[in-house]
């Protein structure tokens, strides 16, 4: 039993993550939980645009992904159905989903807020 845990541990070190999996996106939406945020950017039309500063992004009923600034909601979607992906630098994620704040499909780039 414990070489099956350590073998599926460095499998996972080796395998490339399956990004259509729920598990995977329910993975990244934990790991995006809490986080605060910087600045929410958009692109349309080759004209990236800020959306919001001053955030966070929150899990909310177990269910959905919430990423609010102040007291306007940004960006809403179902975990299941999300895309997610962190930056290359690390300092922030981008989200894709259909968004229920906005009605439409739509990714959104967030920026992580660095305490220091």
């Amino acid at each position: 039993m414990a070489k099956e845990g350590l073998f599926s541990k460095i499998r996972g070190l080796f395998s490339k993550n399956n990004e259509e999996d729920p598990v995977f996106r329910r993975k990244m939406a934990e790991k995006l939980d809490g986080r605060y945020i910087k600045y929410v950017t958009e692109r349309e039309d080759g004209i990236e645009t800020v959306i919001g500063r001053e955030g966070h992004a929150n899990i909310v009923n177990e269910t959905e992904f919430a990423v609010t600034c102040g007291i306007t909601e940004i960006f809403r979607a179902d975990i299941d159905a999300m895309g997610a992906w962190e930056l290359l630098s690390l300092e922030g994620a981008v989200l894709t989903a259909f968004d229920k704040a906005a009605g439409r499909e739509r990714s959104v780039v967030i920026y992580y807020k660095y305490y220091r």
